[in-house]
């Protein structure tokens, strides 16, 4: 019973590490993994260096980037910080208000 007693504080230090630090930094990852891998072409993105661009060209390990009418760059997948899709949901509101008009009128 008493070393049940000595191990109870280790016990609980290696509970909040796991509850604080490493649980959160798993679902992170998961979540930054799962955005990697649904990126398609057309995606508008940021990358971890804060260049905005749209993808063109898209590989197993590479993303190629239209930056402006004339500059594509290639950049690593890993490279990739966020999707940026408040244009698609814009225009996807704007269409979803359009199709209730419609239906509105009818």
């Amino acid at each position: 019973m008493q070393a049940l007693g000595q191990f109870l504080p280790l016990i609980l230090i290696i509970a909040v590490f796991y509850f604080l630090l490493i649980r959160p930094q798993q679902k992170h990852k998961k979540e930054r993994d799962a955005m990697l891998s649904s990126l398609k072409k057309g995606d508008k993105i940021v990358t971890i260096g804060g260049l905005h661009g749209t993808i063109t060209d898209l590989t197993e390990d590479r993303v190629t980037l239209k930056v402006n009418e004339n500059s594509r760059l290639v950049f690593e997948r890993s490279a990739i910080n966020a999707v940026d899709n408040t244009d698609n949901e814009k225009e996807e509101k704007e269409e979803k208000e359009e199709k209730d008009e419609k239906k509105e009128e009818d």
